[in-house]
This record gives C-alpha cells, sequence and structure tokens, in this order.
C-alpha cells in the first residue's frame, strides 16, 4: 500500500474544518516565529551585543535544526499518535519564544531557536500526511490552500507588525505578544485535532530510495537554489532599506506590509493556476525573484520603485511553495511522506545557507554583496531548472 492510499483512508467530516485552521495557525505562528528577527534584526543585535550579520544567524540556526528534525521525525516519533505529536511540537514553539523573549545574552538566543527549529522542520514533514487524514480527498486542494494561508497572513503581517511594535514597545516585547496566541493554538489543537494514531513507522531507507531518483535530486538541488536564493536577500532586506533605500521605521513597516500584502496575491494566484503540468513554472520563481533582487541593486535609493519591486518579489516567494508542492504531488505520489521530509530539509538547509551566506557577505563587504550573492543563486537555479523536463518523474 503506498502512503497515498495509506493516509487516505481517515477521512474527516465538517468538524475535520476546525482541526484545518487549527493547522493554518500553526503554519502562521511558526512563520511569525521563525522570521520575526528579519524585521528586528537591528534592535535584537544591538540588544544582545551582536553584530547584525551574526544576529541573522538566529535564523540559520533554526533553519539547521530544522533540518535534522525533518529527516529524523517521521522515524523517532513513528510510534506516537500524530495528534500527540503536533500538540508537542506547538508546546516546544511556546517554549522557544518564551527564551527569545527572557534571552539575556546571544548563547540563550540561539539555543531558542534550536528549539524552534525542531519545531518548524517536524511541523512541516507531518503536515501534509495529517491534512490528507483530515479532509476527503476532494476537499484536500481547499484544505492545503488554507494552510498556506497561514503562511500568506503571516508573512503580510508578521514582519510590519514586528517592524512597528518594536520600535513602540521594544523587541522583547513582540516575542511576548506571540506567546499567548500560541498558547490558544495549544489548547485549540488538544480541542480539534482527532486521534490521529500512528501508522507505522518510516525508516531512512525510504528517504534513501528517493534519493536514488535522479530527477528528484535535481528538484531538491533547485529547491535548494531557489529558497536559498530568497533568503540570502529576504534575511538582511531590513540592513537594504536601512542603509541603502535610507528609510525610516513608518516607512520600514509600509514596504515590508506592501510584500507581505503581495504575499496575498501570490498564493490566490498560485492556487487557482498552478495546475497542469508544472515544468514550465520551475523555474519561474528563481527568475522573477531573481530580477526583482537584482531591481533592487540597481533602483534600491528609490522607495517607489523598491516598494514595486518588493511586492513582485512577495508575490513570487509564497507562489514558490505552490509550484513545488504541485511538483511534489505529481511526481512524488507513491511516497508523499518520505518526500515532504526530504523537500522540508532541503529547503530547510537552503535557509541555513542563505542566512550564513548572506551574513558573511554583509559582515566582510557589504549589503549590496549579499543582494548580489541572492542574484547568482537565483541564476544557478534557473540553470539547472530548464524547462523544466528533467525534473519530471520518467515517463511522467
Amino acid at each position: 500500500m503506498t502512503d497515498a492510499s495509506f493516509f487516505s483512508a481517515d477521512k474527516g467530516r465538517a468538524s475535520a474544518w476546525g482541526a484545518v485552521l487549527s493547522m493554518s495557525l500553526s503554519v502562521t505562528m511558526l512563520i511569525a516565529a521563525e522570521f520575526m528577527p528579519v524585521s528586528l534584526l537591528t534592535p535584537m543585535a544591538q540588544g544582545l551585543g551582536a553584530t547584525e550579520g551574526a544576529t541573522g544567524q538566529a535564523i540559520s540556526v533554526s533553519g539547521l535544526f530544522a533540518l535534522a528534525s525533518s529527516l529524523l521525525i517521521t522515524t523517532v516519533a513513528g510510534g506516537f499518535n500524530r495528534k500527540w505529536v503536533m500538540i508537542g511540537l506547538t508546546a516546544l514553539m511556546l517554549l522557544s519564544l518564551v527564551m527569545v523573549a527572557m534571552a539575556p545574552n546571544f548563547a540563550v538566543l540561539m539555543v531558542a531557536r534550536a528549539l524552534l527549529g525542531i519545531c518548524i522542520g517536524g511541523f512541516w514533514a507531518l503536515a501534509a500526511a495529517v491534512m490528507m487524514r483530515l479532509v476527503p480527498e476532494p476537499d484536500l486542494p481547499r484544505a492545503l490552500s488554507i494552510m498556506y494561508g497561514g503562511q500568506a497572513m503571516a508573512a503580510a503581517f508578521a514582519a510590519p507588525l514586528g517592524s512597528y511594535l518594536g520600535e513602540v514597545l521594544g523587541w522583547r516585547e513582540v516575542f511576548w505578544a506571540l506567546t499567548p496566541v500560541v498558547a490558544v493554538n495549544l489548547i485549540w489543537h488538544l480541542i480539534a485535532l482527532p486521534s490521529l494514531p500512528a501508522r507505522g513507522r518510516q525508516n531512512l531507507g525510504a528517504l534513501i530510495a528517493l534519493l536514488r531518483r535522479p530527477y528528484f535530486r535535481r528538484a531538491l538541488i533547485a529547491a535548494m537554489l531557489t529558497w536559498g536564493a530568497a533568503f540570502t536577500m529576504f534575511t538582511y532586506l531590513r540592513p537594504f532599506l536601512e542603509q541603502v533605500t535610507k528609510v525610516g521605521p513608518e516607512t520600514l513597516s509600509a514596504l515590508l506590509l506592501a510584500l507581505g500584502m503581495a504575499g496575498f496575491i501570490g498564493t490566490w494566484t498560485a492556487g487557482r493556476f498552478v495546475s497542469g503540468q508544472v515544468a514550465p513554472l520551475m523555474k519561474l520563481p528563481a527568475l522573477v525573484m531573481g530580477a526583482a533582487t537584482l531591481g533592487l541593486i540597481a533602483l534600491g535609493s528609490a522607495p517607489l520603485a523598491v516598494a514595486g519591486l518588493l511586492a513582485i518579489w512577495g508575490a513570487m516567494n509564497t507562489a514558490l511553495s505552490v509550484i513545488f508542492m504541485t511538483w511534489m504531488s505529481q511526481n512524488v505520489d507513491d511516497a508523499p511522506e518520505a518526500a515532504g521530509s526530504l523537500l522540508v530539509a532541503a529547503i530547510q538547509a537552503s535557509i541555513l545557507l542563505g542566512a550564513v551566506i548572506g551574513g558573511l557577505l554583509l559582515d566582510r563587504f557589504s549589503i549590496t554583496a549579499t543582494f548580489a550573492g541572492s542574484v547568482v543563486l537565483a541564476a544557478l537555479a534557473a540553470a539547472l531548472i530548464g524547462n523544466g523536463q528533467r525534473l519530471l518523474k520518467p515517463n511522467h
């Protein structure tokens, strides 16, 4: 029995949509918690006595632990009820936020971000399989769009709200403000999620078997390059806007809001138009986001041009997830849980590498060098993908 038929056995009723919404809120808070340091990078660095480049590694360390968690979660937690695994991961997110808010030094911040990384990797590796058990197959696209709507919500509001509230209240208070929402989400999971008994232990052999498929390996590398390009730029967006565009706190928040709101457009558009053969769309995110980043380098001193370019970048950034998940559902439908673990690991590795490379370029050269590095990674991704045919399952 394939994973697809295996996980489609438990079908939810109308009450399952409450569980879907609770999963969407988890996504919102995970994305907000993971990338909040982007909008608070400067004050966090000052408060902890670290450089901006070093503080940016707080994102990379969460990516490192998310990578490991995504690969190991289905093996380590394979025998546990998925409901309680999700509840445990949400509790871990709550603990991480409290630790960040109370962090007396850089070392405690990094430990807290490592705990968040475990939560991120575990959640995303299991999310698709859990959603397949919550709703009937015809409702799955709608359920997934609701879940990705949580991602768009966080992208739209977390960064600008974090930037604004960080200026008004302080960066620690921003993280404290997230904790009651996560606590409510934890209670919601307890009430809404049905019992989801383990369906057997996922062993590492399934992951290795997938990696032996050449088209799958190429797609993973393409995903790493594309997301790596995105996060080399996005992690250090605030220093760019402050140093090159020379915006104040209010304009900074407005620009981040424009980027985030564009994410809704990207999610809506991708959910309705990404269908059928996805191969021609695979390189579109790298091309569009790379071109937008190049435009920022050239026109970074013009606020209106920057706003337009960030909107384009934001819309394509949210479409990126839909495009690659659609590719996975069409080309690795015989092993979706293993494929999900590996794809999440590849994305988290790219976030790690993007933050590290971007931070090194920023500290040793300039913010322009960081953005140029993003453009190079995007170009490599587009070149590897080509027309997308080499990323498709044979005879597909």
